[in-house]
């Protein structure tokens, strides 16, 4: 979304192109960036009785189908918080017991439980740190109301719940945190769901921390705040109102946070806070304490055993700061979040060190140094020992190992080599040592490369300014500013080799003028990163901030001076605000008129700051807001504006009405209209010229072109962002300043070839892609066909007939063969087709494959043909003891009832029956045959072959199915099934994964357990909340530039961002290519305008007038006019919109003022010119 330096500043990074979402050049991603960990099996505690009785059912033949029987949800009921409990000593956390953090259910036969009224078993405990854990269960009690009673229960085994994960419990609402998984992985969700975390100070940053920490799910948020809520924090924190003005921070924020997410034990502590208080957590954040209480507090988390992670950060004004101790010996586990990289073996020569070439699939992503495991070699089997090897001199396809393979067997073929990523030990100082040697400062803008140690210096000057005088700066005060200055400049002296050339007191002003605001902008940028900082304390998963980290946006104040009479309090929500930009600019930001697409996770958090930032709040003020989509569970762990009541409701109402209790005084207006071509009737030019900015919140590149292409026609300021998991990006484009988003495009993503996904697959997403496919194809597609068809026989076939080729022949085949053979009347009949399918996919044409390339069959070149990075098949063979196998059936049959419309009985979840039934199928004798063809071509598109014959085949198969027609009963109709990711209970993701795990068995790939296959075949976009945040906050730190509207280009910033790492890289915006003709120069912002309804003759004219020579006009895709065509001449003398309308038969609508005309010229040499697009005006 912009143009960023080639190669942003950090050795971590890579560059992987997302399909879903189109970034700067400069965005580095990888799709799937989560960590995918085995589960743990929870044992629940047993009595002797139960003990014994299980193990008689472990016996069972079905045994092992209780493995996929466990919960996926967890229940959760919290105490009420009695606000007078947090006077005394001690952790209030001890005193509000969080009644279940996992559901203990389990369903098998002659177990007893006690259950509650919901079917849910509530267990009880304490881990160490004072919480309750659940993890380790010594007794299991029910809450109905205040009864529990007891109940023995024996329920049959049942295959409901069996899911092709290894059968460990799943402790995790995959619904609701499915996106967040798919970058944190379960180990790192699991470590999150144990910890305790202290916030303290409840202003703006505090309530944007504690927010996404409680929708990531930490264990518990305990809120410190001994102050009370002033008129003046709500220019920053989302939580209060004018109501809560006087009530205890911590106490007006308690219950807005914890609707957030129940799961979360969300309690508080008003009261003054202790060092003894702090080893009830395993992370504290401080986000308005002195540097003196600070050190105090550090120095004891430091000293403590084990550490406790001490977190402080600061926003004043447009200034911030973070400091990170995570103890003496802090691991990191995985220090990037990326998955391992992997390479497909071409060669290993014999050799010290030994060449190792890969095939040029893809491009290696190794880096010198690194460690990697083989596998699969064949020939030189020594590699195969699992021992990690480093490795040197990595290029694009080769690299050398650091091994002597001299007298290793030699190598034949094969092999997979894989990284191996190391953990890494950081050593931390404490707050007392790393005020005097911070060491390097984590740099975000490289313009500003020597701002980091005086913004170090500066909030120490702040810190004893409001020591010495009891208060911050006044905003405004010139003596106070000067006060400030002189504290830092004598700091500066006595800093003997540290001291700085230039204390910058310019700087300094701005820094004291603001130093008492908490800015909205600021807080939720700094709340992003701050939230994921406490997520690497507590989970080791990215490289933490290691250890200062210091900003500023000093370029989003007013370009002109203001006078101190600007900076008064007036008494206002907005206070803190004005006192930064002043009351002239307050009135700006209220009469702003703005557009924001999307109302999701990006939506929800930008309508929280601009409610809070007065965007659209005054009486001339207006704030559009539209979005199509509807609420769906996985939006609740970070579209923080909407609860679980919400589910089904339109987004952008639900947003809007949030956003209004934010800030009562909102002008806004929510749609339900997508943006686009077919809704310009909603989104008129009035509408558009009327805005004043408009904000991108949206997930896809055709919308977001869509809206440039607004933006740019009708030159209105477009806000642009983006985020890929921890990655987040944004872009500015500003009218005449900035290149428009669509100026630079991402290269197309590599696409698997289609033969390699059919016939040749040598990982698990080409096997993903596969099984997606199918699905659609047999569930989805078909059953269509079959109703287009049904509902009218004789245009359908006349359709067929007319087309004539393969595709055509193909359809009518799956359709006759969906009505005929393949019809399916009762469930029954429904096993017997999954079980034929089984047969097919992962037997038959497994042996057709090897009969027609056998493992020793050669190129036309004489090259081996099952050569990297061909895997040779191995035909499965069907077996009932199989969890995998039976699974499959019952995920086929039960999808394939539903097309047919036919009822799914009780029996078909009991695994013995369901044996029986899939035993009763016979499967018939398979023989490969002679001369088929099968598609080897990397650049074929189709794998269906055209023949001479398709005609009269098509003919023969529009008779049969004629006549198979004409035995169906009356209105007889499929049911087409769509595609649902996020369903668990809709057997989808389980047919998929079920395809794609049994197709990477014939081939010997690694399989993934669900939720895998759910993040790849759903192309699950990866997001968490602290990234969103964190984007959404510098895009509003821009918007004040937008507003005021006097900035320079080189005042702006695109930012790319990775949380991971951290990496931060800040540059101005690209500006626009210029156009040059005589004594004219324009841009791609510019457009010319002709008005009073012209001829084409006066048109052409008129551009002669500017030595452009037009030879071809055309309006949309109809060419009006070309000097090439005599006949043209004729239209000379007519108005250009009765061209419009007669020739391009366009229909103008009556809101309509002007045509848009795409003209090609020449100057007097005959040498093209690139002239803007031209608007002829014509009412």
């Amino acid at each position: 979304m912009g143009h960023l330096p080639s190669t942003p500043p950090s050795s971590h990074s890579t560059i992987t192109k997302t399909p879903l979402y189109k970034y700067p050049k400069t965005f580095y991603s990888t799709l799937h960036s989560s960590e995918f960990s085995r589960i743990r099996t929870q044992r629940l505690p047993q009595s002797k009785e139960q003990h014994n009785r299980s193990n008689l059912l472990l016996q069972h033949t079905f045994n092992r189908f209780l493995l996929y029987m466990l919960p996926k949800k967890r229940p959760v009921e919290v105490t009420k918080l009695d606000e007078d409990s947090s006077s005394g000593s001690g952790n209030n956390t001890d005193k509000l017991h969080k009644k279940a953090r996992f559901g203990c259910l389990i369903s098998c036969s002659s177990i007893t439980s006690r259950t509650t009224t919901t079917g849910t078993e509530e267990c009880d405990g304490k881990d160490s740190s004072g919480g309750g854990d659940l993890n380790n269960c010594s007794s299991c009690s029910v809450i109905a109301g205040d009864t529990t009673r007891e109940s023995s229960t024996v329920v049959e085994p049942s295959l409901t719940n069996m899911g092709l994960e290894d059968g460990h419990m799943q402790d995790i609402d995959e619904d609701l945190h499915s996106r967040q998984l798919a970058v944190y992985g379960r180990e790192t969700m699991r470590r999150l769901f144990a910890s305790n975390v202290l916030v303290s100070g409840m202003q703006g940053l505090g309530a944007e921390i504690a927010k996404n920490l409680i929708l990531a799910g930490v264990k518990s948020v305990t809120l410190h705040d001994e102050g009370a809520v002033e008129l003046w924090d709500l220019s920053g924190n989302f939580l209060f109102s004018e109501n809560d003005v006087g009530k205890n921070r911590a106490l007006a924020s308690v219950q807005k946070l914890q609707e957030l997410n129940n799961a979360v034990l969300v309690s508080t502590l008003p009261a003054k806070l202790t060092k003894e208080q702090l080893s009830n957590f395993q992370v504290v954040v401080f986000t308005d304490t002195d540097l003196k209480t600070a050190i105090e507090f550090d120095d004891y988390c430091h000293n403590h055993q084990p550490p406790i992670a001490f977190i402080r950060a600061e926003v004043r004004g447009l200034f911030g700061n973070i400091f990170c101790d995570f103890g003496p010996e802090f691991t990191v586990v995985d220090v990037d979040g990326e998955e391992p990289h992997t390479g497909i073996i071409a060669s290993i020569s014999n050799d010290n060190p030994a060449l190792v070439t890969c095939v040029d699939d893809e491009r290696l992503e190794f880096q010198d140094g690194d460690l990697v495991v083989f596998s699969e070699v064949h020939g030189m089997a020594e590699l195969n020992d699992g021992k990690p090897r480093k490795i040197k001199s990595c290029r694009p396809y080769s690299f050398y190992l650091e091994e002597n393979t001299t007298n290793f067997g030699n190598y034949v073929k094969g092999g997979i080599v894989t990284q191996v990523k190391q953990p890494k030990v950081l050593n931390f100082k404490p707050l007392r040592d790393a005020l005097g040697s911070p060491g390097e400062f984590l740099l975000s803008d490289f313009s500003k490369f020597d701002r980091p140690p005086l913004l170090h210096l500066a909030f120490q000057a702040l810190d004893k300014f409001k020591c010495e005088l009891g208060r911050f700066p006044v905003a405004g005060s010139e003596d106070d500013a000067q006060k400030l200055i002189s504290i830092a400049s004598n700091m500066n002296d006595n800093s003997g080799s540290g001291k700085l050339e230039d204390v910058n007191p310019k700087l300094l002003r701005h820094f004291a003028y603001g130093a008492r605001a908490v800015l909205n902008p600021m807080a939720a940028m700094f709340g992003g990163i701050v939230g994921q900082e406490v997520v690497k304390a507590c989970s080791g998963k990215f490289h933490p901030l290691l250890q200062f980290f210091y900003f500023d946006s000093v370029e989003s104040l007013p370009t002109e001076p203001l006078d101190a009479s600007d900076y008064k309090p007036l008494n206002s929500r907005y206070d803190a605000q004005i006192s930064v930009f002043g009351s002239k600019f307050q009135k700006k930001l209220e009469d702003t008129r703005s557009f924001l697409v999307g109302s999701g996770a990006l939506g929800c958090e930008f309508l929280k700051n601009l409610a809070l930032m007065g965007v659209s709040c005054g009486t001339q003020g207006k704030l559009t807001v539209t979005d199509d989509d509807v609420i769906e569970k996985s939006n609740l762990s970070r579209q923080f504006l909407f609860r679980d009541w919400n589910i089904g409701q339109a987004k952008s109402t639900v947003a809007a009405s949030a956003a209004a209790l934010i800030n009562p005084r909102l002008q806004i207006e929510a749609l339900q209209n997508r943006v686009g071509p077919e809704t310009e009737n909603v989104f008129d030019d009035t509408f558009w010229e009327n805005l004043n900015v408009v904000i991108n919140a949206l997930d896809n590149v055709n919308a977001r072109l869509y809206v440039d292409q607004r933006c740019l026609y009708f030159q209105k300021p477009l806000l642009e962002s983006g985020t890929l998991g921890a990655k987040c990006n944004t872009q500015m484009v500003i009218p005449h300043l900035t290149e428009n988003y669509g100026a630079s495009r991402d290269p197309p993503e590599k696409q698997a070839p289609m033969c390699t996904v059919h016939s040749f697959p040598h990982n698990i997403d080409h096997c993903l892609t596969w099984a997606r496919s199918e699905f659609e194809g047999l569930l989805e597609k078909t059953p269509s066909e079959v109703n287009a068809y049904l509902s009218n026989p004789g245009e359908y076939t006349s359709a067929m007939r007319n087309a004539g080729d393969a595709q055509a022949r193909d359809n009518l085949e799956r359709v006759l063969e969906c009505l005929d053979r393949e019809k399916c009347e009762t469930f029954q009949d429904c096993i017997t087709w999954a079980r034929l399918k089984f047969e097919d996919y992962f037997c038959n044409r497994m042996r057709q494959l090897i009969f027609t390339f056998p493992e020793d069959a050669a190129t036309s070149t004489g090259a081996p043909f099952w050569s990297a990075p061909k895997r040779f098949p191995r035909p499965l063979e069907f077996s009932l003891s199989d969890l995998s196998h039976l699974h499959f059936i019952l995920a086929g049959s039960i999808l394939r009832a539903e097309t047919f419309g036919i009822p799914i009985p009780d029996w078909a979840k009991n695994p013995k029956k369901l044996a029986e039934a899939v035993d009763q199928v016979v499967v018939p004798d398979f023989q490969p045959k002679q001369g088929v063809r099968i598609e080897t071509d990397e650049n074929a598109t189709s794998l269906s072959a055209s023949s001479i014959d398709d005609g009269a085949v098509i003919d023969e198969l529009s008779k049969k199915l004629e006549q198979r027609r004409k035995t169906l009963p009356s209105g007889y109709i499929m049911k087409p099934i769509q595609f649902e990711k996020d369903d668990d209970t809709n057997y989808h993701m389980d047919f998929i994964a079920g395809l794609a795990n049994m197709r990477a068995r014939n081939y010997s790939i690694p399989e993934v357990d669900k939720l895998r296959a759910k993040f790849i075949a759903g192309r699950i976009i990866p997001a968490i909340a602290t990234s969103t945040a964190m984007a959404t906050g510098l895009v509003c730190l821009e918007l004040y530039k937008v507003i005021d509207g006097g900035h320079k280009v080189e005042d702006y910033r695109n930012t790319f961002a990775n949380l991971a790492l951290p990496l931060f890289s800040m540059a101005e915006p690209v500006p626009p290519k210029v156009f040059k003709h005589q004594d004219m120069s324009w841009t791609v912002w510019d457009r010319w305008s002709i008005k009073g309804n012209p001829t084409l003759k006066e048109l052409i004219q008129w551009l002669a007038d500017k030595g452009l020579d037009a030879y071809s006009i055309s309006c949309g895709s109809c060419m009006l006019y070309n000097i090439m065509f005599p006949k043209h001449k004729e239209r000379l003398d007519k108005k250009v919109v009765d061209l419009a309308r007669d020739v391009a038969k366009m229909e103008i609508p009556a809101y309509r003022r002007h045509l848009d005309l795409m003209v090609a010229c020449e100057d007097e040499e005959e040498n093209d010119v690139d002239i803007p697009q031209v608007s002829v005006y014509f009412r």
